[in-house]
């Protein structure tokens, strides 16, 4: 007998605009009150009382909901219950982050696909009310938008494509949620503690001071010259002269790449900064 993990899922649904998504997210709200003793929360875009024609008219506005909806959906994450998001979710990169997201929860997810043709979801959508309807304009660019979930694609795996007339696969879809292992976290979704309580200002402010150090001696530096630099027993080698924002550039990729490898000792983040640099340049 396989034991029920103590974990909290995430099952998102995707498919074209008028696809029958709330339908099968009540569906499966409805399967897991009656088969556990997990609350059920429902994410979508009518939790948010948004107006979807006017926020898929601008992706500003389409980018802050998207935005929300994850958020909400990171809210309610913990070890007892479940989550449904319910949204178009055509963005496969979108679905990506969401996939990030439960790593770092480290709970499993799964990957509902409401499969309709772009005729059959047309005319459910003209069959709403008036006020619940997606403009015809706003209806032709989701569907011409839409990015088709993959099954090869771990962040679209394991993958559920439901037809407009089939059942829903329950037990197989609360096996891959509740007796499948999450992924593991890797480095770009684990949280690493830090080492030193001012790490994090010791490296900003080191880092900036190298940089302002290296700016100001090109002034009067050819390339070829050796560049000391505050706190580094090693010099820049100026292999070629570089402009601010190539030098910012570099700063936040060493500060990104320190943040997950901490250190003890912060006297050393100038020679690291020095070593980091000289390779790049090479």
């Amino acid at each position: 007998m396989v034991a029920y993990l103590v974990i909290m899922p995430l099952v998102v649904i995707c498919g074209y605009p008028c696809s029958g998504k709330t339908k099968r997210a009540e569906e499966l709200k409805e399967y897991f009150h009656r088969n556990t003793e997990r609350k059920v929360y429902i994410v979508g875009d009518s939790a948010l009382g948004v107006e979807r024609n006017t926020v898929y008219a601008d992706s500003q506005k389409e980018k802050e909901v998207r935005a929300s909806l994850k958020a909400e959906v990171e809210r309610k994450l913990n070890k007892d219950d479940v989550v449904i998001l319910d949204s178009v979710n055509y963005i496969k990169g979108y679905r990506y982050e969401l996939f990030c997201l439960i790593k770092h929860a480290q709970t499993p997810h799964c990957l509902v696909y409401c499969l309709t043709s772009d005729e059959q979801s047309s005319s459910w959508n003209r069959s709403r009310n008036p006020d619940e309807q997606y403009s015809q304009d706003i209806f032709d660019a989701l569907v011409q938008r839409f990015e088709a979930p993959d099954s090869r694609n771990r962040w679209d795996s394991p993958l559920f494509t439901i037809l407009k007339d089939d059942n829903l696969p329950f037990e197989s879809i609360s096996d891959a949620l509740l007796k499948r292992r999450a992924p593991p976290p890797n480095q770009s979704t684990q949280s690493q503690p830090l080492t030193s309580v001012n790490f994090l200002y010791e490296l900003d402010k080191i880092t900036q001071e190298v940089l302002m150090e290296i700016f100001n001696a090109q002034k009067t530096s050819v390339p070829g010259d050796f560049i000391s630099v505050p706190g580094a027993t090693e010099k820049v080698e100026l292999a070629k002269r570089i402009n601010m924002a190539e030098l910012r550039k570099l700063r936040r990729q060493f500060i990104s790449y320190s943040k997950m490898h901490p250190i003890e000792n912060t006297a050393q983040i100038a020679n690291m900064f020095v070593q980091y640099l000289n390779k790049s340049y090479h």
